[in-house]
């Protein structure tokens, strides 16, 4: 069971497959079974989504749409909805994965607590981080005020340890393609460790480097690439890879690999096995 990519067909399933493709942020009143058009992964224990940019996991104090309102069209025949696995940020896309029951909760909770879940994210920076590899460990604090409300930042002393790994993959313009792989899970690690290293990740409103000229202010451009859980004991990782939005192609251009920003032959590229 796995992501095939290569052949394209019509929604729908097809041959014990089932042809998944990609939705726009829904709005109030779009279609509750909008998720079912960004499935990367289905088995019996999980399911991966692409989440789309802009849309809250999970209702916050000011409610509004969040990914959850939508999850009960993904329950294929169980008897509950999914529910979170882990969490993405509100202006992150890309990979986010689902326990379908209780003991797949619990199981994936190990995973991520032990730190067994490898996590890839692509970030569009400015300038050019040198080393052009490097570890940033840098513990994380909470601070808020009335006037701001929350944010993280690095703390002065102790904190949440914080460890991220970081590569660059295409620099020019002056602005850099990252790899980005966090060892530890802290709230907005990414966007903090690449700030406080003087390399912010672009459209970001909180922790700086809006993106510049004509796209002042655009989206923060932070994608959750690709995941690999070993959930399966004498199998391969489900690893599971997430194509990169419009906007995140759009800004990056020709930083991005060769073949990455084509487009799709057919409605849609991306098959999932049902079990």
């Amino acid at each position: 069971m796995g992501v095939r990519s290569g052949a394209a067909t019509r929604g729908g399933i097809v041959a014990g497959r089932v042809a998944v493709g990609k939705s726009p942020v829904p709005a109030p009143g779009h279609a509750a079974d909008f998720l079912l058009d960004r499935l990367l992964y289905r088995d019996g224990l999980i399911l991966v989504v692409d989440k789309p940019a802009g849309l809250p996991v999970h209702a916050g104090p000011k409610r509004g749409p969040n990914l959850e309102d939508y999850l009960e069209a993904l329950r294929f025949g169980l008897p509950e909805r999914p529910h979170l696995a882990h969490r993405l940020d509100r202006d992150t896309s890309g990979c986010l994965v689902l326990g379908r029951h209780r003991k797949a909760l619990r199981r994936l909770g190990r995973l991520f607590e032990a730190g067994r879940v490898e996590k890839v994210y692509w970030a569009v920076v400015e300038g050019t981080p040198d080393p052009a590899e490097r570890r940033i460990e840098l513990g994380l604090e909470k601070r808020s005020t009335a006037a701001r409300g929350w944010w993280m930042q690095v703390a002065a002393e102790g904190g949440q340890a914080s460890v991220t790994d970081i590569r660059v993959l295409a620099s020019g313009g002056g602005r850099s393609l990252v790899e980005c792989r966090p060892r530890t899970g802290r709230t907005h690690q990414l966007r903090v460790h690449l700030a406080a290293i003087g390399h912010p990740i672009l459209g970001d409103p909180v922790y700086g480097g809006p993106l510049q000229g004509s796209r002042q202010g655009g989206p923060l451009l932070l994608h959750a690439r690709s995941i690999a859980l070993p959930l399966y004991p004498r199998r391969p990782a489900v690893a599971v890879t997430a194509p990169p939005p419009p906007a995140f192609v759009a800004a990056a251009g020709d930083l991005l690999p060769r073949g990455v920003a084509e487009p799709q032959t057919g409605p849609d590229t991306r098959i999932v096995e049902t079990p």
